[in-house]
């Protein structure tokens, strides 16, 4: 199946196996789709993935239980829903970028019966559908993942756009589908430490989030890059977060629990990055250019204050004191005349470095 652009490609993306927990033992990098995985390891207990969508299956051939992974670290099994250690093939799928997700299902199969179309998640087919089975669906837009029970929970089943006659389509063992999502990038806001308390999912850059939620006490960043403000607007302190999770606002070296806008922006994969500092406005007085982190602005440049930049490559941060503490600024490729236009409050940068993949 062709994708169109708004499926990112990806080159050299990665996923690593490991045969046991915590990422120890024999490992294997594998940056395709792979029919068969058992020359390579007996069993599997970790995964890093470091990029893309991966779908891996039980037995070869993309066959058996299946196991939707997006990137990030997975220190046991239990971590992707597993059943067993075994996975014996695996594929990858670029992220989609489109915004849109369409799909129907049919409560019969070859798209007979009962129809509903869906643009968002479902965690109860039956309270939706009022059917517990779904035989046939077609999915217009996105990619989606079928869950056996409610609640996101028991067997998982991968869908990319296509047609799906029937349930053995998209690798069913019977028609039994208790919910279904779509696999999206996206920041979970909760009120309380600890991921509790009233939560509220955001996949889009928001200027206001004050009608979603009081406080911020902990975050999950599912995928991409998020830059959070304390303010509307994209003002205020300013927070970076990569994917992973983020138990209490000290994790983000938050300065209080109010979050009030956010943006995302897409991992960069390009590999090089370029920055020019300035010692006065409007690219003016002493310059240096960088390509690697700085950890004291002063023992690099002999200068306290960065009045303005050009970013020609890559993202990076900028922090107010040494050793990247204090409050933080997001920058991407542009040109900054003037402290202000990164978000300052004045001049002084203790350190920098760049947004990386790790």
């Amino acid at each position: 199946m062709e994708y169109n652009k708004d499926f990112e490609e990806i080159q050299n993306v990665e996923i690593i196996f490991y045969e046991d927990r915590n990422f120890q033992g024999r490992h294997y990098e594998c940056s395709s789709d792979c029919a068969d995985l058992s020359p390579y390891f007996s069993r599997c207990n970790s995964i890093r993935v470091e990029s893309d969508w991966w779908v891996l299956y039980e037995r070869p051939n993309y066959m058996g239980y299946q196991y939707v992974l997006s990137r990030g670290e997975y220190p046991d099994y239990q971590r992707w829903m597993g059943f067993n250690d075994t996975i014996r093939s695996c594929r990858s799928y670029p992220y989609y970028r489109g915004g849109n997700y369409r799909m129907r299902i049919y409560e019969r199969p070859d798209f007979g019966g009962q129809m509903m179309g869906f643009m968002d998640d479902c965690p109860s087919v039956y309270d939706r559908f009022r059917y517990r089975d779904i035989h046939s669906c077609q999915v217009m837009d996105g990619y989606w993942i079928f869950y056996e029970h409610p609640n996101y929970r028991g067997r998982q089943y991968f869908l990319r756009p296509g047609e799906y006659r029937r349930y053995s389509d998209w690798g069913g063992y019977n028609s039994m589908i208790g919910s279904f999502r779509r696999m999206r990038d996206f920041i979970i806001f909760y009120e309380d430490r600890n991921f509790q308390g009233r939560h509220y999912e955001c996949s889009s850059d928001c200027a206001d989030l004050s009608p979603y939620f009081s406080r911020c006490n902990s975050i999950r960043v599912e995928s991409d890059w998020w830059v959070l403000y304390e303010r509307p607007n994209y003002m205020g302190y300013q927070y970076v977060l990569s994917r992973g999770e983020y138990p209490d606002y000290q994790r983000w070296m938050g300065f209080n629990d109010t979050i009030r806008s956010c943006r995302s922006y897409p991992y960069y994969r390009d590999g090089n990055y370029r920055m020019r500092i300035y010692e006065r406005p409007d690219f003016s007085g002493q310059m240096m250019e960088f390509m690697d982190d700085c950890p004291s602005v002063y023992d690099r440049f002999r200068y306290r204050d960065i009045h303005s930049c050009q970013v020609m490559d890559g993202y990076w941060i900028f922090y107010e004191h040494p050793n990247y503490r204090g409050r933080q600024y997001f920058l991407r490729p542009g040109e900054y005349r003037r402290y202000s236009d990164w978000g300052g409050y004045n001049s002084m940068i203790g350190s920098f470095r760049r947004m990386r993949d790790f």
